[in-house]
């Protein structure tokens, strides 16, 4: 919810939690008489001093905020005030914990944190290392660092089972270095993100032809944690088909000014064509 939502509910939860149970405190006082009686020697009121609604509010807040003036106070003679006392404490006590958590968690959410990180419009297909890759590029556009980061790449694609099975939205993991530790991330500059096409990947058998009649998705998941709070941040995109270009490589953004490297974010998607063969890897 945005902020405004979020103070709004706040305000209303206490204030009609708060007319409430002063109704019920008033009530106690109007069904007992002790309204139109006066309090002293002779007679015992539920709650000493409480004349009219005002005044059992004022004792709500008394006894709420633990105050304590002395002024108003429960008499022993009252089994359903002190019955109601031990509601009001409960309650008090479950909606201070509901609201400041709430409260709590909308200052320190890392929702902003996750809109500073980038990644690729598109995705990429060609050699590195004289080996045909699958790439995309990820950036941090904050100074400060996120701790632990990780990334992961999930294919999803229908398939059908020897079985004859259809599964519609089978998941398959991309491995983009779980076994060399490159999936752990130090996120200082842009990074790309390179998985090899081999054997062993569901991209074995993908060609430049092939990719055009092909339809599936490449989710990325970004984890860390927010160096400044403490926090676990999520950042997602997902690749179709339509966005993953064959013989593209992505322009460099760093360049080294005055014994410093600089970053230019704005060729951050920009790629260009390379010589790449049109043939799968199994080809």
């Amino acid at each position: 919810l945005k902020w405004r939502w979020n103070l709004l509910i706040f305000l209303l939860t206490y204030t009609v939690a708060w007319l409430v149970m002063a109704s019920m405190w008033w009530g106690i006082a109007y069904l007992r008489g002790d309204l139109q009686q006066a309090h002293g020697d002779t007679y015992s009121p539920c709650v000493a001093n409480v004349y009219n609604f005002p005044s059992a509010f004022l004792f709500f807040i008394e006894t709420e905020a633990t105050i304590g003036y002395g002024h108003r106070y429960i008499t022993e003679r009252c089994p359903e005030g002190i019955v109601l006392f031990l509601f009001q404490s409960l309650l008090g006590s479950v909606v201070d914990a509901f609201l400041i958590g709430c409260m709590f968690i909308k200052m320190s959410q890392p929702k902003k944190r996750a809109e500073t990180l980038m990644f690729s419009r598109a995705a990429v297909i060609s050699q590195r290392d004289a080996k045909l890759c699958l790439m995309f590029r990820v950036g941090n556009l904050r100074n400060s660092h996120m701790v632990s980061a990780q990334i992961r790449c999930k294919l999803i694609k229908s398939r059908q089972t020897p079985e004859g099975e259809f599964l519609p939205l089978d998941q398959c993991e991309l491995d983009v270095g779980f076994g060399t530790g490159a999936d752990q991330l130090f996120l200082v500059s842009p990074l790309t993100i390179c998985h090899e096409i081999n054997s062993e990947s569901p991209f074995f058998c993908l060609s430049q032809r092939s990719l055009r009649s092909e339809q599936f998705e490449i989710v990325v998941i970004l984890e860390g944690i927010v160096e400044t709070t403490g926090m676990t941040c999520q950042a997602r995109t997902s690749y179709t088909e339509d966005e993953v270009l064959w013989g593209h490589r992505f322009l460099p953004v760093m360049s080294l000014e005055d014994g410093f490297f600089r970053v230019d974010y704005s060729q951050f998607h920009a790629t260009f064509e390379v010589p790449t063969p049109p043939y799968s890897v199994k080809e």
